[in-house]
């Protein structure tokens, strides 16, 4: 029977997965839909899980203690990710105040604008730059702004590009292996491996995640064709056959982390925003950095001291700031986070 030319169409069907409970990320549409969806979101949630296409900010608590939004302030947070931290810091600042938010990530930065513009905060409350934190000065620049009271980097890669496998970040599904957190810029991790050298590649994994199999990885590895995730993973397993497994596993997951920071040049840009942070704050301004791994740690650690002692900074964090335990126990992801701050010269 043909149906009304009034019938309304109907809603796409969802997608079916085998089991009881989804397993792949675009199966999960209850964790993609919190406002439908809540109490399903609220157990993963209280699992320890973070929920698919989501991202929970670390150390929340402390990083309002060691920044202290007020009313007015200007706050830049160069890496707005899912806007988990901005849209705390944002409250804070009202009346008054502005935040502008950096993302090099062209998938995930209009989508955190969109969330953000639906609390409430309008234009001249938050603005969004399409810019990765090596480009804090021009966009202060550009917003016609000396400098910002507040100034926030929470580096490494966020949960929303981990889970999805479509980005290449993960080995939990199988995806192509991409890595680059704006795919439309520089060359993927499957490319790197494809043409670099094995000296090259071993250099890498030593300089970029402290990989003590470095030089069998980067013989094994280099010069290979690499098309997914997956095929990458089995390949670091299958050299390291002999060694204890939780060994082998920790060596896949400092090879991502290599790869990685060399496909988005995540050094080089943490040096260069390190170096303009001066340039960037008020007299009095505050700075907090959040770091994953002791790579990024060693060059915030070793940039703040350098500050202090030329009395950029007059003051530095004695010791790092770490998360609690209730956290690190609600959030696994949190449990390699570091905190460090600085406050500029007044």
């Amino acid at each position: 029977m043909s149906e009304d030319a009034s019938t309304p169409p109907r809603p796409p069907r969802r997608l079916r997965y085998r089991g009881k409970n989804p397993r792949k990320f675009a199966e999960k549409y209850k964790e993609h839909d919190p406002q439908r969806y809540g109490e399903t979101v609220a157990k993963v949630i209280a699992s320890g899980k973070t929920p698919a296409g989501t991202h929970r900010p670390v150390m929340m608590n402390e990083v309002l203690e060691v920044l202290a939004p007020q009313p007015g302030e200007i706050v830049a947070d160069c890496t707005l990710g899912y806007g988990g931290h901005a849209q705390e810091i944002l409250a804070r600042l009202q009346p008054g105040g502005r935040l502008l938010g950096l993302d090099t990530d062209p998938i995930e930065l209009p989508k955190t604008e969109e969330r953000l513009r639906a609390l409430g905060f309008g234009p001249e409350q938050f603005t969004a730059h399409r810019s990765n934190f090596a480009g804090l000065s021009q966009v202060l620049a550009k917003a016609e702004l000396a400098g910002a009271d507040l100034i926030l980097a929470d580096l490494g890669v966020s949960s929303m590009q981990l889970d999805d496998p479509t980005r290449g970040f993960s080995m939990k599904h199988d995806g192509p292996l991409d890595m680059r957190m704006n795919p439309a810029r520089g060359q993927s991790a499957a490319s790197l491996l494809r043409r670099i050298e094995p000296a090259k590649l071993a250099r890498l994994l030593e300089e970029n995640a402290d990989e003590p199999q470095a030089e069998p990885l980067a013989a094994a590895l280099a010069g290979k064709e690499f098309a997914t995730t997956l095929s990458l993973a089995s390949a670091i397993r299958a050299k390291l056959a002999r060694s204890p497994a939780e060994a082998v596993e920790l060596s896949v997951r400092r090879v991502f982390q290599a790869l990685r920071i060399a496909v988005n040049d995540e050094f080089s840009a943490l040096d260069a925003f390190l170096r303009q942070l001066p340039l960037c704050l008020k007299p009095g301004g505050r700075v907090a950095v959040i770091t994953f791994h002791s790579g990024e740690d060693r060059r915030v650690k070793k940039s703040f001291e350098a500050g202090h002692c030329e009395n950029l900074y007059s003051a530095i964090a004695d010791e790092v700031v770490r998360p609690s335990l209730e956290e690190r126990n609600a959030n696994p992801r949190s449990a390699s986070a570091k905190l460090r701050w600085a406050v500029f010269e007044s």
